[in-house]
């Protein structure tokens, strides 16, 4: 009898603590907050300046070089996290960045697509990248302090997370895409109707001046399309990582180093994107993880490290199966 009480006393325990983890994170110095997007503004800025003065387009060998040079600023931040508020939210931030970073990789292949669609130069892809992040910040910082509010006032929005969120892994996992001319949305049709645009690119410029009128180009359109679907994508990253944690700073910091070396990752998969065949399967199984997650957080709890484990195995085996396979069709056809 007193072994059955005290397990009952362990389970509900331990339910509290996951509540109080995922209700009631961390407060973080105001300051930190603000060295925190001086650091995201300063690095913005050294990149955009660093590509304005290159004449020609981000090659393999240096998109994989800022691509692991953005993943080695994110692991250091992740260092300061745990000297500031300790292993654990260090822990929340790495897994909550895995996530989104490999999430991020569906972006690039929409993001491919669109620039596809408008026919945008290679030189210019680079600088509606950095704008659409200046966008992001705003868009994601608004979606968090929202989901932060709904989650802290209501807990179980956590649920509906958790079934949008499987809902959208299967949907991933078994429906194939559609290909869309993003050029021709109602969404750039209303645009076209509203403002005047430039019959072609100006360069890297978003406006232009023509014959005493002001005008906007093709490429501003291209950084609607960008931002719109930031946000469509952000419906789904932004639940899945309320799984792991509900700290405004960790949730908002994750998202944000995640979007900071998406652009240099776009030039490295974008060239690449035939190798990944079953990527978009293990981001359909990392969701569908989340989701479940999510809803079975009352009464099984997963531990972080667990999901840490479980996200980098996924990624792990689908991408080194994908590169596998498709070198053996590469040989295949080279013979031919």
């Amino acid at each position: 009898m007193r072994a059955k009480i005290g397990r009952v006393h362990c389970r509900l325990a331990l339910r509290q603590l996951v509540r109080r983890e995922t209700v009631a994170p961390v407060s973080t110095s105001i300051w930190f907050w603000i060295a925190f997007h001086v650091g995201v503004f300063v690095a913005l800025a050294a990149d955009l300046i660093q590509f304005k003065h290159r004449d020609r387009e981000l090659s393999m060998r240096a998109a994989a070089q800022r691509t692991l040079l953005w993943i080695a600023l994110s692991l250091a931040f992740s260092l300061v996290v745990m000297r500031l508020q300790g292993p654990e939210r260090a822990l929340d931030f790495l897994t909550g960045y895995l996530i989104e970073y490999s999430l991020s990789v569906d972006n690039i292949f929409v993001f491919v697509l669109i620039f596809s669609s408008f026919g945008v130069p290679p030189k210019s892809q680079h600088r509606v990248l950095v704008w659409g992040i200046l966008g992001a910040l705003v868009m994601r910082g608004i979606m968090i302090w929202l989901g932060v509010t709904l989650v802290s006032r209501f807990h179980w929005v956590l649920y509906i997370f958790g079934v949008f969120l499987l809902v959208t892994a299967v949907r991933m996992f078994f429906v194939k895409d559609k290909e869309v001319d993003y050029s021709n949305t109602w969404l750039m049709r209303l645009s076209r109707r509203s403002v005047h645009v430039t019959n072609g690119f100006r360069n890297e410029h978003f406006t232009a001046r023509v014959n005493g009128r002001f005008m906007i180009t093709p490429l501003a359109l291209v950084l609607i399309m960008i931002d719109v679907m930031d946000l469509v994508f952000a419906v789904d990253s932004i639940p899945a990582v309320f799984a792991i944690t509900t700290d405004t700073f960790i949730v908002y910091t994750s998202n944000i180093c995640a979007i900071l070396g998406l652009r240099s990752l776009y030039f490295l998969v974008a060239k690449l994107m035939d190798r990944f065949l079953y990527l978009k399967t293990g981001l359909a199984i990392i969701l569908g993880f989340v989701g479940l997650k999510m809803l079975l957080s009352e009464r099984f709890p997963i531990p972080n490290y667990i999901s840490l484990l479980v996200i980098v195995a996924v990624l792990f085996i689908t991408i080194t199966v994908s590169i596998i396979l498709t070198r053996n069709r590469s040989a295949v056809a080279a013979r031919k």
